[in-house]
Order: structure tokens, then sequence, then C-alpha cells
């Protein structure tokens, strides 16, 4: 397949498909440019959002930059992500499935634009190093300073010498210093432990704007001890060529447009934040570690990226969302579990809080196991873990609310699982708790609930038209010019098992105008009520238990 040899062709193809807007009047990157950015999202349906590029970019000190900035090239919508991908909307989880079969391995050449510029050694800081790029603000009035919000970071167990790329976010402290967001279990997380263990400091790498395909793969939930990069040339269908670093031993796209090089303290910690946050909430003041600058690579005036996160929907939101969807798809259907269908986790909660799958039951047991095997994949996502049956769209909080209303007995239907870990929630501990506690509160961490939100028995029909008079109803909306529809599953009404002929003639009479003849056969079926008004309560209650037992 052909992909994009770089940042810029992929910017270049996303113009070309009405995908991008360009924004040629200067922008005040702290005051200006995300609140722009923000708007679409509380005020365009997702298929009108685009990505963004701010050509002539300044700050509210009036330093000018020489190189525009990027927002919402891998996330605006699901088109844009599905552009980056290589393939269409439709087939974004399909394509996921594919590419995780068909890892590529990355190649070494010698230099790439990259290294057009670089500050090392003694002038690692003649251009004010990390502040000779244009950091916005992402929440203006709450946040403290300018963030990386879209920092590929590159590190390697010290152990295995495997590489990891995640996304991190970074606090601007000074020339050479940022703060950095890592939980212990991410990935860097896991490589800054191992690193303290054996009483070094973590080496790192921080990638700003690069071929879309390192992108998407630095926020998908790669397994542990899987290199990225080879899951980056699946997306290429080539490997992704890689310069090694000037000062660390790490390795860098060769056509990324800004990398950053430095090692993480593994010594202390140094408090950071507020931050806002993809719980809608703004994240409070923890003790976070360090980032040293010790080198700097960019291309001549360099495209830098940045992601719209904060409060959901977002282009974090969408790009977390469709790449769990498919690794979460993935890991239930290699679990032996028969039946799974879809897994949607909702934008609504970052993409984090509510997880809904699919399934068509077979048996009782299907729901639980695949819940718990959902729930154990990682420590912080499914707060809330929903299955539902095949007629209810999972994507469709709707839906799933009808399900979880009225096929769920919440004592018998719904269980707590303990030791979770909590990313930035603001329910897990007070804010003003340290953080180690907000990660992980004594005594048992965090929970999740399960939901068997699926019919335990024959249910009767839905309580729409049957389908032969919605589709005349479509005909008669289109013909009388009506406003387009978007029509949400159910639309139509089926059967679920409970329900006879008796009931069907009854109900084909009605639409043939046959109501009475039906009304007339009902009086005969008439019958005395008792004299208490009720029947006898000894009687409900052994019929009751009787239930229950056979249950």
């Amino acid at each position: 397949m052909s992909y994009y040899k770089d940042f810029r062709e992929y910017l270049a193809a996303l113009e070309a498909d009405g995908l991008l807007r360009r924004v040629r009047s200067r922008i005040d990157k702290d005051t200006e440019l995300m609140p722009l950015v923000r708007l679409q999202f509380r005020g365009l349906p997702s298929e009108q959002r685009t990505a963004f590029v701010f050509e002539d970019v300044t700050d509210s000190l009036g330093r000018t930059y020489p190189g525009p900035v990027a927002v919402g090239v891998l996330g605006a919508n699901r088109a844009v992500y599905a552009k980056a991908l290589g393939c269409a909307p439709n087939e974004i989880v399909e394509r996921w499935s594919e590419v995780h079969d068909n890892y590529i391995e990355p190649r070494l050449v010698a230099d790439g634009p990259v290294m057009e510029e670089i500050h090392e050694g003694d002038g690692v800081l003649e251009h004010d190093g990390i502040l000779e790029f244009p950091h916005p603000i992402s929440t203006p009035g709450f946040d403290p300073a300018p963030y990386f919000t879209s920092p590929f970071w590159v590190t390697k167990d010290v152990e295995t010498g495997i590489r990891n790329i995640g996304t991190y976010r970074v606090m601007v402290k000074a020339p050479g210093r940022g703060g950095m967001m890592a939980h212990q279990s991410q990935h860097i997380g896991l490589h800054l432990q191992r690193a303290r263990e054996h009483g070094q400091n973590l080496q790192a790498a921080i990638i700003l704007g690069c071929s879309p395909a390192v992108g998407l793969c630095s926020v998908a939930k790669v397994p542990f001890g899987v290199d990225e990069y080879a899951v980056a040339g699946g997306i290429a269908g080539e490997p992704i060529e890689l310069v090694k670093c000037r000062t660390v031993d790490l390795e860098v796209p060769a056509t990324a447009e800004i990398v950053i090089e430095g090692y993480i303290d593994s010594t202390y910690r140094e408090q950071e934040a507020p931050f806002g946050e993809y719980t809608g909430y703004m994240g409070t003041r923890v003790a976070n570690p360090v980032f040293h600058v010790t080198g700097i690579m960019h291309r001549k005036k360099p495209v830098y990226q940045a992601f719209l996160s904060q409060f959901p929907p977002s282009e974090s939101s969408l790009i977390r969302k469709l790449a769990y969807d498919a690794v979460y798809l993935k890991h239930l259907r290699a679990s032996n579990i028969p039946g799974v269908l879809d897994v949607q986790l909702h934008e609504a909660t970052g993409s984090y809080g509510l997880m809904v799958i699919q399934l068509k039951k077979v048996h009782p047991s299907q729901p639980w196991q695949a819940l718990h095997s959902a729930v154990a994949l990682d420590p912080t996502i499914g707060k809330m873990i929903v299955a539902v049956d095949e007629d209810i769209d999972p994507n469709d909080a709707d839906a799933v609310n009808w399900a979880i209303a009225f096929r769920v007995r919440p004592h018998l239907d719904t269980h707590i699982v303990t030791g979770k870990a909590s990313i930035l929630d603001p329910s897990s501990a007070p804010p003003e708790a340290h953080v180690d506690e907000q990660r992980f509160p004594p005594p048992v961490g965090t929970s999740s609930i399960l939901f068997d939100a699926t019919r335990k028995w024959d249910y009767p029909p839905t309580s729409l038209p049957r389908k032969e008079f919605m589709d005349r109803a479509l005909a008669r909306w289109e013909a009388e010019g009506l406003p387009a529809l978007s029509l949400k599953k159910p639309w139509y009404g089926y059967e679920l098992g409970y329900w006879d002929d008796d009931a069907r003639r009854d109900a084909e009479a009605a639409v043939k105008g046959g109501y009475l003849e039906t009304g007339a056969r009902l009086q005969e079926l008439r019958e005395p009520v008792p004299a208490s008004g009720f029947k006898d309560t000894e009687e409900t209650d052994d019929e009751t238990r009787k239930g229950e037992l056979d249950g």
C-alpha cells in the first residue's frame, strides 16, 4: 500500500480531502489557539470537524516561531483517523486487526531531515532549548504553563533493550527541563521503575510531529514488550526509517519534525500540573518525574504537532477510543470467548470509563467470561463494563442505558472488581491526596463494576412498529422532503422470543380493522376478582419461592 513518507505529506493529503483548515492570520498560542480548536468539539457534529494548521503563531510575550502548529491531525473525527491509518472510516477495526497480524521491523539509516538542525553539548540551549518551539497552553485560565500535548516518548527497557513509544504530557518548566506525567502502570512507568532498580536514570527521546503511523501507535494499547516501531511499520506497509539520537542510546524517525533528547531522573519527583484532563475536570498538582534535555534535533521550520485533549469529546478521546476498541475486540476474540461481536469505549467517559461488549450469547457464562477478561487486560481501563445482546448498539449510550435499565437485576447481574488503578479520576481520592494514593487508594485500589445487561430469558417484542410499517414511513418521510435521518438501533420492532400466534393474529387483525372481533373474544375470557382484591398471599409467596428455585 502507498503511505505517507512524512508528516508534511500526510497534512497535504488531509487538506486535499477537505479534512484540514489553514489559519493564516496571526494567533496567540497561549490564549487563542486551543480555544479556537475547542469550539468545533463543543459546537459541530463530528463529521464537520477538521484538523487545523496555524501558520503565523505568536505568544503572550510577542515571540514568533518559524514553523506552524498542527492540531487535530490524528483525531478530529473518524475520517481523519482513518486517513492516518490508511483505510476507510468503516474499516478501522479490521485495519487494526490486520496491522497486529503483520508487524514490520524498522530500518536504521545514516541520516534524515530531522537532523537538519542539531543542538547539543554546550549549544543545547543556544536557541532557548525547548522554548524554541510553540507549545500551546491547552486550558487558558487554568493551566499554569504551556505543555507538550502530543509528545511521542521513546524509551528502552534497561534489561531487555526493547523499545516503547507512548504519549505522556510534558509541562514546560525551563529551557532544559520539563515535568512529565507517568503513571506507574504505564509502559514508561515500568521502564522508569526498572531503571531505578538498576541505579540508572531513564534515557528518553521525545518526538514532536512525524509520520501518523508512529503517532497512532504511541496512543494505542500495544502489549508491553512489543516495539511500536514494528507496529507502525505494519500500518505503513514498510519499515519505518530510524536514525540514532545524538546524546542518548535511542532511535527516532528520520523524517520527524522535532526530537528532544534527554533523561528522566529516577531519584526524585517534582510538583507538576494542574492540567485540563480527559475526565472533563482539572487535574490537581501532583509529584511527577522530571525530564532533563541533553540534545535537540529538528527540521528547518518544523511543523509542531499538538493534541486537543481535556474535556471529552476531544481529539485524544477519539484516537484513544478507536485504538482501544480494536485492541479489546482482538483480545476478547483471542480469549476463547465465542460470540463476541464488538467492543466500544464511550468518548463521553474519556474512552476510559465506560466499555460496552456486544455479543451473541448462547450460554449464560459467556457475558461473565467476556467481562472478567476485559477488566483484567489493563488496570486503568473500564470503570464500568457492560455486556449487551446483539440487538443493542454498543456505541449508543441511549441503547446501552435501555439495556441496563430493563435487562439487569442489580442484585444478580452486577459484580464489583477491586484492585484497579486510577488515571486522573477525581472520584478515586480527594484532590489534596498524594499522587500515589490518587492512583491506587488504600487498601484495595479503585474498582470496576461489571454489568451483564443481556436478556436472561425470552422477552416480549420491542415496542416499536414492525419493520414493514417503518419502511413505509421512511419512504413517506423522504417523499415529503423532510430532513435527512440518522436512524438509531432499534428503529423498528422485532420479536425477542416471548410472543405467540394468538398475539400475532390479533396484531394483524388490528391493522386491518378487525380489533372489535378481538375485543369480543377477550370478553369471553373474563375472570372474577377475588374478594380480597388480589391473590391469596400464601399462594403468591409460594409461587414466588418456586419461581426463584426454578430460576
